[in-house]
């Protein structure tokens, strides 16, 4: 008998559950059907949604049958669990495009289970809905006293800050698609971040009220440093997981430079290695068990050719000190270009005070010589230097 819940807990996956006793059993009895959805206001997913991924991986390592629910429909309206705003509204072509480039960082990811994963768009029911239909048959069983408790409606209220009627039906859509995937395709659980718990819930006691059946919720914590920050950002923004759109040697280097408290529950997370094998690792060299680290997490979200590649390049910059393979910055030979607005129009930073931000504590070197001048210029005469952004970013200058 496997304690599933255990299994999560130990492995960083576990926020919190309905009914943990009655779904480990459920677990242990049967194979049973789970879903878990993601709104496509993005045209791809950040590190933080990895801990979800893992999750799913988790079960149906384990035999169990997942749905990934991509809310074509839902993410018309918004979800406004954890936000301080509306979300921004999509054009329907926008949001398809989203949910194409969704399925496909998907299929990539599951590539080694297949036969474990159905992909479902609540857009085929939730756009053929029937608002009176829906009033009667759905809205008489929530209580909008019960809706106020939630925290992704209470904080907002709390904080005086606008919640539209629209995002407010947003809870009865997801919960409507509990009830759908329950009663379809006999899913009894639903995975989420932490802040859908309310979405969960409201979701599970629909389905008591209207199927008359047991049905549970988990939710995975947010991807959070020792230090409570969350994880994923960087100094050029988000760390997307998909390849087209950050490229595998950033990636893995993201990896490699976490600080060394948040190596072993990164591993716990992100691998399938024992607790005693990780805690030897680290034990050994911490700085071997990042390049672990490194190269495992790029391997499962882009491959091992790219997670092998990047290792390579990473040993030759860092450990043979060559700069052979150092990405290359093209600036032309006819123009000077100050400093900063190399930065910013190579996307080397987010923006100018963030250039100004690192050139301020020293972060910013041409070849051993530190920029302390904001209105530093560039030019032919610093061809083949090396461009040094914090410890890790090496880039060569090149002028044609």
């Amino acid at each position: 008998m496997i304690d599933y819940i255990q299994l999560f807990k130990d492995r960083h996956l576990f926020n919190q559950c309905t009914n943990e006793i009655e779904l480990n059993t459920l677990l242990n009895k049967k194979k049973i059907i789970f879903y878990i959805g993601f709104d496509a206001t993005a045209d791809a997913l950040h590190v933080g949604s990895l801990v979800q991924l893992r999750a799913i991986k988790t079960l149906i390592k384990h035999g169990h049958q997942a749905i990934v629910l991509l809310g074509g429909g839902t993410t018309k309206v918004g979800d406004p669990s954890g936000k301080d705003t509306a979300r921004q509204i999509l054009s329907y072509d926008n949001i398809q495009k989203n949910i194409d480039n969704f399925k496909r960082i998907f299929e990539h990811y599951f590539r080694d289970f297949k036969e474990n994963i159905t992909f479902i768009n609540n857009d085929q029911w939730l756009d053929k809905l029937n608002y009176i239909e829906l009033l009667r048959d759905v809205g008489s069983h929530v209580s909008i006293n019960r809706m106020l408790t939630f925290e992704s409606v209470k904080e907002r209220l709390k904080r005086e800050q606008s919640l539209s009627f629209l995002e407010f039906n947003y809870m009865i859509l997801q919960s409507y698609d509990f009830l759908y995937l329950n009663k379809n395709e006999k899913c009894d659980l639903q995975i989420g971040g932490s802040d859908q718990w309310g979405n969960i819930v409201l979701g599970m006691e629909i389905i008591s009220k209207i199927n008359k059946k047991d049905a549970f919720g988990l939710t995975t914590p947010l991807l959070t440093t020792s230090t409570g920050k969350k994880m994923g950002k960087t100094e050029q923004g988000a760390v997307w997981i998909d390849e087209n759109k950050y490229n595998s040697y950033d990636f893995y280097q993201y990896w490699r430079n976490v600080d060394d408290n948040d190596v072993e529950k990164l591993l716990l997370i992100f691998s399938d290695l024992d607790k005693s094998e990780i805690k030897n690792i680290i034990s050994e060299n911490i700085n071997e068990a990042k390049k672990k680290l490194a190269f495992l997490v790029t391997s499962d979200c882009h491959s091992q050719k790219s997670a092998e590649d990047a290792e390579k390049k990473a040993i030759s910059i860092f450990e043979n000190n060559s700069d052979e393979n150092l990405d290359e910055i093209l600036l032309d030979k006819n123009l000077d270009i100050k400093i900063i607005d190399a930065l910013i129009s190579h996307n080397l930073v987010s923006s100018k005070s963030e250039a100004k931000r690192l050139i301020e504590g020293g972060g910013i070197k041409i070849d051993d010589s530190t920029v302390n001048d904001f209105n530093t210029v560039l030019n032919n005469k610093n061809d083949n230097q090396v461009l040094k952004i914090g410890k890790k970013k090496l880039f060569k200058l090149k002028f044609n």
